[in-house]
């Protein structure tokens, strides 16, 4: 009896989880079915970052917030909203990082500049590493002192003990 009712509710779970993809893949046809709303929808995913995969856009990726974001953005192109609209939404919501390409600000400048300041130091970190080893190369090839060379002979002589 609790194996009948169990199936049940499975049964009835995959029925209205079907349903809902259904309606939402319809809704998602009809306004497909408008070029005009798909080319913006296309131009404004392009311009707003996946915050899951956070190196793609929202068009290139398949994260399942990325698809929520083009459903959210194709329910505001059907409610007339314009561009800067949605991206001004976008932004409030979530921030300049889910622009692809945030603007040069202060708060941003990091995002910016971050690349070029690390190559600097990476090329910084770099010359000194050589310098400091060209200079322990130098000190190896200097010619050993008298008592040195004396200590040298002394176990060179020496018979191995073994």
């Amino acid at each position: 009896m609790i194996a009948r009712a169990l199936t049940f509710s499975l049964m009835l779970a995959l029925c209205l989880a079907a349903t809902g993809a259904q309606a939402s893949s319809a809704w998602e046809a009809a306004v497909a079915a408008d070029p005009v709303a798909e080319k913006r929808l296309q131009a404004l995913s392009k311009e707003l970052r996946c915050l899951v995969c956070q190196n793609e856009t929202i068009a290139d990726s398949n994260a399942e917030l990325a698809v929520d974001l083009r459903r959210e953005i194709r329910g505001m192109i059907h409610d007339g909203r314009s561009d800067n609209e949605i991206i001004d939404f976008m932004v409030a919501r979530y921030g300049d990082f889910v622009l692809y390409r945030p603007p040069v600000k202060g708060v941003t400048l990091l995002l910016w500049g971050g690349p070029v300041v690390l190559l600097l130091l990476g090329l910084g970190a770099l010359f000194a590493y050589l310098r400091r080893r060209a200079g322990r190369v130098g000190d190896t090839e200097r010619p050993l002192s008298t008592e040195e060379a004396r200590r040298l002979e002394a176990l060179l002589k020496e018979p191995d003990n073994k």
